[in-house]
């Protein structure tokens, strides 16, 4: 398989050395001709524009910083565009806009004939160098299985998201889940220490608890998710996750600790509680966003 490669920085450059073995052929553009220089000591030839990778290749991929820049190269003089035929199948590897996606899957067949697969990366560049990335796409099935091959080669976690777009979304949730949890990592902490406790034993309690112990999308994975909230003799009921969030926010409040994220929480329980589910699991309260995203996961789960 004839690959051509456009984007060779930081995350490009590792990826295209995982993949370079596994193309028949392999050619690379950058605006920097100079990050490429060890592409082509491996064997890759230089393209003087996305044009020429385009008529040069089976295979486009793309990993490049911005919606702007993808959608550019892609459309743009000189661009991806002007060189595909119907046979090509083009990768955009990049975090993308979901608009710019539909735009490209768009313009793609409708001009061309040809399939787009969105395909975002996890793993940042210690990933991409070790070959250890989700890679998430989305697009046209059987483009994704021809393509799987080479895409294995660069990470060790390939998977078929759906239709166009979803490899997007999969990868935007990864990172806003990864911003939040941060934040709250973040939030407790300077709420624990200035109570006065040290942040090594803090941080240590958390790790050894269910705060630390339980990873969040675990259950959803494999099915084990909590189906009925009726309490039995293990439950820790709603009315006590509340009241323990109450307590950490006024902790916080008396200590001069902005705790905005604590307080979110708080506010769902007592709505929660409000309802009457006081006496439920705590996980109840989950049906409250459920409601608002008019999304059923139990539902979603059946489905998927």
């Amino acid at each position: 398989m004839k690959v051509g490669w456009i984007g060779a920085g930081n995350m490009g450059n590792p990826m295209a050395v995982n993949m370079l073995p596994a193309a028949s052929e392999f050619r690379v553009h950058d605006i920097r001709p100079e990050v490429t220089a060890n592409l082509q000591e491996m064997g890759a030839e230089w393209s003087d524009s996305p044009a020429q990778i385009a008529r040069d290749s089976d295979v486009v991929v793309m990993s490049l910083p911005m919606p702007h820049h993808v959608e550019a190269v892609c459309l743009g003089p000189d661009g991806v565009m002007e060189g595909v035929d119907s046979d090509s199948i083009v990768i955009d590897l990049s975090t993308n806009a979901a608009d710019t996606i539909a735009t490209l899957h768009r313009e793609f067949m409708e001009k061309k004939g040809v399939r787009f697969l969105d395909a975002p990366v996890s793993g940042g560049v210690q990933g991409a160098i070790d070959q250890d990335l989700c890679v998430m796409v989305g697009g046209d099935e059987d483009a994704y299985r021809e393509v799987k091959p080479i895409l294995d080669a660069m990470g060790d976690k390939v998977m078929y998201c759906g239709p166009s777009g979803t490899g997007t979304t999969c990868k935007l949730m990864n990172n806003v889940v990864g911003a939040m949890i941060y934040s709250c990592v973040v939030e407790v902490l300077t709420a624990g220490v200035k109570a006065g406790v040290d942040l090594k034993t803090l941080a240590t309690s958390i790790a050894g608890s269910t705060g630390g112990k339980n990873r969040p999308f675990d259950a959803w994975a494999d099915g084990t998710y909590e189906r009925d909230f009726k309490a039995d003799e293990k439950t820790f009921f709603l009315e006590l996750g509340l009241k323990d969030v109450r307590l950490a926010c006024e902790q916080g409040a008396l200590n001069g600790v902005p705790m905005d994220i604590a307080n979110l929480v708080r506010q769902r329980l007592v709505e929660a509680n409000a309802r009457g589910w006081g006496r439920k699991k705590m996980m109840v309260f989950r049906q409250i966003q459920e409601e608002r995203a008019d999304v059923n996961l139990i539902d979603a789960w059946k489905d998927s």
